[in-house]
């Protein structure tokens, strides 16, 4: 019974927030198996971050003191943003609020594992450690991945690229915050209290603010799209800027292949319209019914972008949304 306790008490805080963060985002953009998918990664980056240290430590003949506070730190947290760098990059996060979930399941994972390695060194110990590892560390394993998915995606937002550069600080800032946990400058019990209060806190600001750059996106690029749908469909597209310019491609291009990319803006614009609105009818509740045309489209779209090559397509580029948080949604409906 004593053992299911420290169990209990070690592991339960950090999934019970995950849960918290899944149930607070109103647009459901993280599914459930991508929250189990994250955690079984994070336990698998525990297991070799295990295997890595103990070999460090032999290597370089630290003490494990100076070991925890400065190199452990740098080796766990790169190890574990590895892959909300994937993510990332693959254009599979759009905003901070899903970057903090994948990261704090990354984080979750790992203190799973980490927390039973430890459960069993210290059989003895009482159940203020374990309220420690617990509501502490474990949770500040969540919160130093989640600090550099939310930085990361932020700096990725601002500069509307993923250069690999942008995720230096982000890490720089995952490994202070713990190396400064493991330095124990407070006493124990004071740091954990520091993190059950301060990371609600640091929740709720990045919810608020995500939520309000998502509702501000789709009010932008919601009408934006309609509105030029709406004229290539209705055939008004000529009188347009978009379509002085695709008449002036005729002169470089031969006229199948400019037809083929006013089709290809056509769908790209489709597929970003059913994005929109499906992030709309999750934002009020609703779930969207499945569209058996999309598999189509997007075979469609992938046809013509071959056929474009990659000449045609960058011709028709200052008119595609090619940032990385228009490319997730595309991703995201697919």
């Amino acid at each position: 019974m004593n053992e299911i306790v420290r169990i209990g008490v070690s592991l339960l805080p950090v999934f019970a927030f995950l849960a918290v963060l899944i149930v607070l985002d109103s647009y459901k953009l993280v599914k459930l198996r991508a929250v189990l998918l994250a955690i079984v990664l994070g336990c698998a980056v525990a297991l070799v971050c295990l295997v890595l240290n103990r070999w460090l430590l032999d290597v370089l003949d630290l003490d494990f003191r100076t070991f925890s506070k400065y190199l452990a730190p740098l080796v766990e947290e790169t190890l574990k943003a590895m892959y909300i760098v994937y993510l990332i990059k693959a254009k599979r996060v759009g905003f901070m609020v899903d970057a903090a979930i994948h990261g704090f399941a990354v984080g979750a994972g790992f203190a799973f594992v980490e927390n039973l390695v430890y459960l069993q060194m210290l059989e003895s110990s009482g159940i203020l450690v374990w309220i420690v590892r617990g509501f502490g560390t474990a949770v500040m394993h969540g919160t130093t991945t989640a600090i550099f998915a939310i930085l990361a995606q932020n700096a990725v937002e601002r500069k509307g690229t993923d250069a690999w550069f942008l995720f230096l600080l982000p890490l720089l800032a995952a490994v202070v915050t713990h190396s400064i946990y493991n330095h124990f400058f407070l006493p124990p019990l004071l740091v954990t209290v520091a993190f059950v209060v301060g990371l609600p806190t640091l929740a709720v600001a990045v919810f608020q603010r995500s939520e309000q750059a998502t509702r501000e996106w789709l009010g932008v690029g919601f009408d934006t799209d309609v509105d030029l749908l709406a004229m290539i469909i209705e055939g008004d597209i000529q009188n347009t800027r978009v379509g002085q310019y695709l008449q002036s491609l005729k002169e470089h291009f031969p006229g199948e292949v400019v037809a083929d990319m006013l089709c290809y803006l056509r769908l790209h614009l489709e597929l970003a319209v059913r994005a929109k609105g499906t992030l709309l009818l999750r934002q009020t509740g609703f779930k969207p019914s499945n569209d058996p045309a999309i598999k189509a489209k997007f075979q469609e779209l992938a046809y013509l972008e071959k056929s474009l090559g990659k000449t045609g397509k960058l011709a028709i580029l200052p008119f595609l949304h090619t940032s990385p948080r228009d490319l997730w949604q595309i991703y995201m409906l697919g």
